[in-house]
């Protein structure tokens, strides 16, 4: 949240023009399935039908349209986190922004894999301070008065990330529906994390 105005949207501000959509749109298909490495402007362009040229126009490079496409998905959180953030009740504000953050990794499962495991994900978006800063607000609600210590938090987060994205993209798992899957791992997740059932 910002220190002196309204707290912070750094995705769902973002407009995109209708070609960069429908290009994201390809891109997340593809990259899901094929990770970055294994796709292509070409199979991105294929996809859209329109020239690599055009693809170009609209981003100047691959990493320009996995970032977009992160910020695309991770916009639909922005709501959830800032109205967490804006909750007193601390328990509470944990529940609605991990139910939300629970509900994108069930219905983004093919995502979620990609976006944890891609060497060039991870890669890109460490180094993309928006990213980082969200996630840093994200795990705040989440893991409020957990630990005073920035060791122990940063673990933690990385413990409970695993934890849902690990569990979303498991094959033990792959073949419940996603209303089975949301509302166990929700179950669970309140559990580890102390928060009222």
């Amino acid at each position: 949240m910002s220190a002196d105005g309204p707290p912070t949207r750094p995705f769902s501000g973002i407009s995109w023009t209708p070609a960069q959509r429908r290009t994201m749109v390809a891109a997340l298909d593809l990259i899901g399935t094929n990770g970055v490495s294994g796709t292509s402007l070409q199979m991105i362009a294929d996809a859209v039908g329109v020239t690599k040229a055009a693809v170009y126009f609209q981003f100047k490079t691959k990493n320009e349209i996995v970032i977009a496409v992160t910020a695309n998905e991770l916009a639909v959180l922005e709501d959830a986190l800032i109205a967490a953030e804006a909750l007193r009740d601390g328990p509470q504000a944990r529940k609605v922004l991990l139910n939300r953050v629970i509900d994108l990794a069930v219905t983004r499962r093919r995502w979620v894999s990609t976006l944890t495991n891609d060497p060039v994900i991870v890669r890109l978006l460490g180094e993309h301070e928006p990213f980082r800063v969200f996630i840093s607000r994200l795990y705040a609600v989440l893991l409020a008065d957990r630990s005073d210590d920035d060791v122990v938090a940063r673990v933690s987060a990385a413990v409970l990330s695993a934890a849902i994205a690990g569990a979303v993209v498991n094959p033990l798992v792959s073949d419940l529906d996603d209303d089975t899957l949301r509302a166990t791992l929700i179950q669970l997740t309140q559990r580890m994390l102390d928060l009222p059932q």
